[in-house]
């Protein structure tokens, strides 16, 4: 990278970092998983100390263990060992969330963005989808997704760049160790990355890739065995029996979730109320064409054939699991499970941006990101009592 683009991914990246962080009001969230699992860590074990039933935990053996991803706490790990459980999960979430609106920038720029269309779509990925409310709130369920994205967006950027095979790799896995099924994305980035390689150069990298596999998996069943005593991670699954919204057997996966999901993603409209303040948003989902209207511009992209595959393959395996979970999201604005595919969207809407008129571009992407800030004055205003105490 050279010091052009790496200056505007660190500006745009502070930027934003710095707008999150005053949204978010500082306000370290008390549902604080990653916190607590920092600690564990710290203390060299994988349970955690359970304050209450307020902290999402499965009881497993006569304790408590955290079924999300390992990765945020990870990069909590050294703010914990200076403040311990009195650590700020929240800046977490701003900070990573910062990054990945740099990084989307930077994936906007090397898909032939013009700086200007490039500024929109980051914002657009700022306000436009969940990220910003993600950021605000910092919830251990709001940070996997922040942590995720900054990651999923820097593989997008690495592939559009030098598309080194075992770079992707690593931020997918990284990407993956917060919301799991980002690791889906690997095959179709991976693949993209390994044949756009010269054939002298593929055994090389192959091993490269291995350098970093095999201790990721070797990383990811330690872990598994230390909470579980199995190399499988039954957490969402034991999660799922023992949720009111759940099912006391089976998969949390199931066709028969598909309507619910699909209502959530796409029929929860703003009601019309006549008064102050005019419209009223269900605090469980915003229908993602209310709130993020630029999507709707990856439809125009043309590019290279490989790319483009790849990227569509990576959105659909990443909507499929959303699409078929039992639970949409809960408590949000937005749809932060979009959260997963939209990294990928990126690519396709800089490249729809060079085939479009600009003034469609920036009508899109500053209709979505009037919605988003609009949603996060609104959750301030009405709903902020359910996530802060």
């Amino acid at each position: 990278m050279n010091d052009r683009p790496r200056n505007g991914f660190v500006a745009v990246s502070v930027v934003a970092t710095v707008v999150f962080l005053a949204i978010s009001r500082l306000q370290s969230s008390v549902y604080d998983n990653d916190v607590l699992l920092a600690s564990a860590f710290a203390h060299g074990r994988a349970w955690i100390d359970w304050p209450g039933a307020y902290i999402d935990a499965v009881l497993y053996h006569g304790r408590h263990y955290v079924i999300e991803g390992p990765v945020p706490a990870l990069l909590l790990l050294p703010s914990v060992l200076v403040w311990g459980t009195k650590a700020n999960q929240t800046t977490l979430a701003c900070l990573s969330a910062g990054v990945a609106v740099g990084a989307a920038w930077l994936v906007a720029r090397r898909a032939g963005a013009t700086n200007a269309r490039a500024l929109a779509i980051a914002a657009f990925f700022a306000f436009g989808t969940s990220l910003a409310w993600c950021a605000m709130y910092g919830a251990v369920w709001f940070v996997a997704h922040t942590v995720a994205a900054m990651f999923a967006t820097l593989a997008v950027a690495e592939t559009l760049g030098r598309r080194r095979l075992w770079l992707v790799t690593l931020l997918l896995v990284l990407a993956a160790g917060s919301r799991s099924t980002l690791a889906l994305a690997i095959v179709p980035l991976g693949t993209y990355a390994f044949v756009s390689l010269p054939r002298a150069e593929r055994r090389t990298e192959l091993a490269k890739l291995a350098a970093v596999v095999v201790p990721a998996a070797v990383a990811y069943v330690a872990y598994d065995e230390a909470r579980w005593g199995t190399p499988n991670d039954p957490g969402y699954l034991l999660w799922y029996h023992a949720d009111q919204m759940g099912e006391t057997t089976g998969s949390p996966f199931r066709l028969s979730y598909l309507s619910y999901e699909l209502d959530a993603f796409f029929k929860a409209i703003p009601q019309w109320t006549g008064a102050y303040p005019w419209f009223k948003i269900d605090y469980s989902a915003v229908a993602i064409e209310i709130t993020s209207p630029a999507l709707a511009l990856a439809a125009f992209a043309r590019g290279e054939r490989r790319l483009v595959a790849a990227l569509v393959a990576a959105i659909v395996l990443e909507i499929v699991p959303s699409l078929l979970y039992y639970a949409d999201g809960g408590i949000q604005f937005g749809m932060r499970h979009a959260l997963d595919f939209e990294p990928f969207v990126l690519p396709l809407l800089a490249l729809a941006s060079r085939r479009v008129p600009a003034w469609v571009t920036f009508a899109l992407c500053l209709l979505s990101v009037a919605v988003g800030i609009w949603g996060l004055w609104y959750w301030r205003t009405f709903y902020d009592a359910l996530l802060v105490h």
